[in-house]
């Protein structure tokens, strides 16, 4: 019997088996202590039992029942999961023991049948009512079998039964429970009726609507997760959660959710672990749209507020590391290795190995190379050695000694395949960093020859052949690269870009962006790329609002100097060179901007 679809309580049937088990028992006590490893803890009696002589307490176990468990185990472990199953369950039944059930069901999942394992969660969820843990696995159960439309009670039930102060942390788990339910917009209409009582009540609107919003943001419908946040920010403007589904949203390219997360960080004060969660990550959102005087605005607010909490002082420090300002780089990394240290969790280990790189590189821009090394000697975890070697190679290629730099990548072990294609994408990101072109663009082409299936080392390796000044080999590369990989919008936008940028075959370059942004239509670089092909084909007004659209969604030193350059093109030289300036603030050293800047013979 090697299903568990055909099972029943203990009978007669099972009476050749009972014999088995018990002969092996017979044969041998010592297979006692491996099963006593596996088989649960009995209880003790739901009502006291009186001590007999000597103080010892009787269990309400009998001995036909455990005699029942020993052979429902033993049978599990001989491989008739089946049988064990019946024998388990027939004395979780009969005990009202939370714990047989748990190993009834852990027996029935095991053996993959999905049925017999509901059979057991729901006669549990029956036997004893209010378990939590016996509805948590009757849904588990059932979404993992595909049952969504049978979800809604239990779900109801699981949030009913939760106190006050647990409720909250039930709601927004939802989402990540019906995270793999194919049909997402059953699962969210499940979700909807199952929280609607909760949407009304200020103690758990907050949640609720973020919960609600979530399971509308894995429709890809942002319009109602964006309404689901407002609600939940309204009902509770201090609440962390509606901030945090806004910021999902805004990550998503609806910049409208963005005041929620500032009147959410205004009104809380910063005063919880969640409210830093959504100061952090909503400083980290600002830097990868560009937006880095606000981003820093928030960090030294946070860092002011909360001058405790490490994480804030690590990404502070790496922005100012890449502004150039290491005096106060340099103290906010040594306030977060002091509290790092004092945490002395595994996340801590991690971000101290961060700071020990950037703290290198800080040395290494004073010229101070000895205590670069020295730095870069703290790091002892495996998974980092390769970081910590870029950074010595980066050390020694500031010295003049590139051609050590390279041999120190080189000479690194390949414990793996992943690390090989780490060390040569190492080495060719060093000659880039120095502007060696060409060597770069040889690594790469062995990159490619040892990945060939790995589109991106394609892509960066036809980017180096035009800073190689090889414009055909890019054009081969990229076209290969395309015709391998029809969806790869970087490539589309790289070509097109590159024909645009010479003034050349503008017709193909236009129609090459164009399937870009129908791949990407939300890239600020693609549109980029877009409004600059139109200025060359001469249509400047629908260049300028192409611009303007990608600039006002990421400023960056090189939409800027494009923008900048059709604004002057059109005799708006003040409303360029403000739009240059920005771009020079964002990155002083871009070498599109200041060439732009060269060829017009521009001082802003």
């Amino acid at each position: 019997m090697n299903t568990l679809h055909r099972l029943a309580g203990p009978s007669t049937r099972h009476f050749g088996l009972a014999r088995r088990s018990a002969l092996a028992l017979a044969l041998g006590i010592g297979c006692w202590s491996a099963l006593a490893q596996t088989a649960p803890v009995v209880p003790a009696p739901a009502s006291p039992v009186a001590p007999a002589a000597g103080g010892v307490v009787s269990s309400a176990l009998t001995a036909p029942l455990f005699y029942q468990l020993l052979l429902g185990e033993l049978n599990v472990r001989a491989g008739e999961p089946g049988t064990g199953y019946s024998f388990i369950l027939d004395a979780a039944r009969k005990q009202r023991d939370p714990l047989l059930y748990r190993r009834a069901v852990e027996v029935a999942l095991q053996a993959r049948s999905g049925e017999a394992a509901l059979t057991a969660a729901r006669a549990w969820s029956d036997d004893i009512p209010g378990s939590s843990e016996a509805n948590r696995f009757v849904l588990q159960i059932l979404l993992a079998l595909n049952r969504v439309n049978e979800t809604g009670p239990v779900l109801q039930t699981i949030l009913k039964d939760a106190s006050a102060s647990e409720r909250n942390d039930a709601i927004n788990a939802i989402p990540q429970t019906f995270s793999r339910v194919t049909d997402k917009a059953r699962a969210a209409a499940v979700v909807r009726e199952a929280l609607g009582p909760y949407l009304k009540q200020p103690a758990h609107a907050a949640p609720a609507f973020t919960s609600v919003g979530r399971m509308y943001l894995a429709q890809d419908q942002l319009p109602e997760a964006l309404v689901s946040a407002r609600l939940g920010h309204t009902a509770e403007p201090a609440s962390p959660f509606p901030a945090l589904l806004a910021l999902e949203i805004m990550e998503r390219g609806e910049a409208s959710a963005e005041p929620i997360v500032r009147q959410q960080i205004e009104a809380s004060s910063i005063s919880t672990p969640a409210d830093t969660a959504v100061a952090l990550s909503y400083a980290r959102t600002l830097l990868d749209t560009q937006r880095n005087a606000e981003a820093r605005a928030q960090l030294e607010k946070l860092t002011t507020r909360q001058p405790e909490q490490a994480e804030p002082w690590l990404l502070l420090g790496s922005m100012q590391l890449q502004e150039n300002a290491l005096p106060a780089a340099t103290a906010s990394l040594e306030k977060y290795m002091g509290l790092a240290r004092q945490a002395g969790d595994e996340r801590s280990a991690r971000g101290l190995t961060q700071a020990y790189l950037m703290m290198a590189q800080i040395a290494e821009k004073r010229q101070d190379f000895p205590a670069a090394n020295a730095w870069l000697d703290r790091i002892e975890n495996a998974d980092d050695i390769m970081a910590a070697q870029m950074r010595r190679a980066s050390v020694l290629a500031r010295q003049g000694k590139m051609a050590q730099a390279r041999a120190l990548l080189r000479s690194q072990p390949e414990r793996t395949p992943e690390d090989a294609r780490l060390k040569l994408v190492a080495e060719a990101q060093l000659l880039r960093d120095f502007k060696a072109w060409k060597e770069a663009y040889e690594v790469y082409g062995e990159a490619v020859a040892r990945f060939p299936d790995l589109p991106d080392l394609r892509y960066d390796q036809a980017m180096m052949a035009e800073k190689a000044g090889k414009p055909a080999d890019m054009e081969v590369l990229l076209r290969a690269l395309i015709a391998a990989k029809p969806d790869f919008h970087h490539a589309y936008n790289a070509l097109g870009y590159s024909l645009a940028d010479r003034n050349e075959r503008l017709p193909e370059a236009k129609k090459l962006i164009e399937k870009a942004v129908e791949l990407a239509p939300g890239d600020a670089y693609i549109q980029d790329s877009l409004g600059w092909v139109e200025f060359r084909l001469g249509n400047t007004a629908r260049a300028v609002e192409i611009l303007q659209a990608a600039y006002g969604k990421r400023p960056d030193p090189e939409i800027a100097a494009h923008l900048g350059e059709v604004l002057w093109s059109q005799g708006q030289r003040d409303q360029a060179l403000k739009i240059w300036r920005e771009g020079l603030l964002l990155s002083s050293d871009n070498e599109t901007l200041q060439g732009t800047l060269k060829r017009l013979r521009v001082k802003p």
